[in-house]
């Protein structure tokens, strides 16, 4: 049995074993694992004529579309990718179609599942797999370095150490400030340096830092686990009443909101921008993605094209499918598979562990509750840095694609938005190629996509 395991997964061509890979799965489904909590929380907002998905129904569906769709993606693509209801994409959902517009949240999901049939389509015919090989090597480098300055931002703004002021800059606009005196706080500030969780996210760091230095593949998780044992260690001497330890609760899960996608409801030309919203983020959030972890994992060729891609970006679209279907927005991959990757995970057995780990989680949700965002801060922080170790291989004499580069890597965790900053990219790839003269060297498909984006900019993401 575990010679065909062995076989099926290629673990010799790849260099990597079984314990690896679980190892491997873990460690990503931890990374992730916040999104069993924070999808619900972002879901569950309603609009005044009703409410959003229960918050109960949209955790158990959270759990159920990701287990699926991670397992889907092993066994079809045999690549380290795990999926979740994506962040981006939650809140595109939620704030921009169901708050905003008033669409209810059946109807939301019914454009979910609509974005992925019609993304899956593109994948069929080739159009997902022609943009991809459009890009150029060097952008494609420079989206996996902004990938990775996206994580690390999430992780130090989960650990506080950045702290996203609410802003009174649309104070000052409605009041009006002629003589410009009203101080507006900066975008970010810095947060508080004495804390606790702040100590955690430094032991964390220095953990997964000093193992990996030093050869461990299982770095990453080792650090989640001392921070996690630190923190129950604490609560339980302090008998700190707000800690998830004293509240844990198992129960059956509530399977309600699957199937409510209303997808006739969704087929309305009123809809139609927000369905190209959603089209959008999704078709190039996995790009970038894909590519990432890709090239992190060694599974890419001298022209930048990933091994099984076209799998890969189909499992991706079904996961909007099912997703929807889940009543848990659009399942998307995660660049939080770097950490898997980093811990040694090279197949798709790792996906598949993970994707167990999130049905178990139905029901299991409040054990994974005990991991603080103090344990997958340093995590995102550290693989952050290992996905920035491909920008070595860039052109950067060459202005004319150092550039554009440089603000693929800058607008990801400026902007919090993979699509920005991969659409700002190659804009401005395109618009720089022309005025120094090299429009021929510029891939037809790029100034179709970099126009596609231009056009989604002013009329559907702004």
């Amino acid at each position: 049995m575990s010679a065909r395991v062995a076989r099926f997964f290629r673990f010799e061509e790849r260099g990597t074993n079984a314990r690896t890979e679980v190892r491997a799965g873990v460690t990503t489904f931890l990374t992730m694992a916040y999104i069993l909590f924070v999808n619900p929380i972002i879901l569950s907002l309603g609009t005044p004529d009703g409410p959003g998905v229960p918050v109960t129904a949209a955790a158990a569906g959270t759990a159920l579309a990701a287990g699926l769709v991670c397992i889907l993606m092993g066994l079809v693509s045999n690549f380290p990718l795990a999926l979740a209801s994506g962040m981006g994409l939650n809140a595109f959902l939620a704030y921009t179609v169901v708050a905003a517009q008033g669409v209810s949240w059946q109807t939301g999901m019914g454009l979910v599942v609509l974005d992925g049939a019609i993304v899956l389509l593109l994948v069929l015919v080739g159009v997902r797999g022609w943009v991809f090989q459009a890009i150029p090597m060097d952008l494609k480098r420079a989206i996996a370095g902004g990938l990775g300055l996206f994580l690390a931002t999430l992780g130090l703004v989960g650990a506080r150490i950045i702290v996203i002021p609410k802003s009174s800059a649309d104070l000052v606009a409605a009041a009006g400030d002629p003589l410009h005196v009203v101080p507006v706080p900066p975008p970010v500030q810095a947060g508080p340096v004495c804390t606790w969780g702040i100590l955690l996210v430094l032991a964390g760091l220095v953990t997964m830092t000093v193992l990996h230095q030093r050869g461990f593949q299982g770095a990453i998780l080792a650090g989640i686990a001392v921070v996690t044992v630190l923190d129950i260690g604490r609560d339980l001497i302090t008998g700190d009443p707000a800690s998830p330890i004293w509240n844990l609760k198992l129960g059956a899960p509530d399977l309600s909101a699957i199937g409510q996608a209303d997808v006739r409801g969704a087929l309305s030309l009123q809809l139609l921008p927000l369905l190209l919203g959603l089209i959008v983020v999704d078709f190039f959030d996995t790009l970038g993605t894909m590519t990432a972890i890709g090239e992190q994992a060694g599974l890419t060729d001298e022209k930048g094209q990933v091994e099984n891609g076209t799998r890969v970006l189909a499992v991706d679209a079904m996961g909007a499918v099912i997703g929807g279907l889940c009543g848990a927005s659009s399942v998307t991959s995660y660049v939080e598979s770097a950490s898997g990757v980093g811990d040694g995970g090279r197949t798709g057995l790792m996906p598949i562990v993970t994707g167990v780990l999130f049905l178990a989680s139905i029901v299991l949700a409040p054990l994974f509750g005990l991991v603080p965002a103090e344990a997958t801060a340093p995590a995102l922080i550290f693989v952050g840095f290992l996905m920035l170790r491909g920008l070595r291989s860039m052109e950067w004499n060459d202005v004319t694609i150092a550039v554009p580069a440089f603000v693929t890597l800058i607008a990801m965790p400026l902007t919090y938005s993979i699509s920005h900053g991969i659409g700002y990219g190659f804009i401005s790839y395109v618009l720089i190629g022309i005025v120094a003269g090299r429009w021929r060297q510029i891939h037809p498909m790029m100034y179709v996509v970099a126009a596609l984006f231009a056009l989604s900019f002013v009329f559907v993401l702004e």
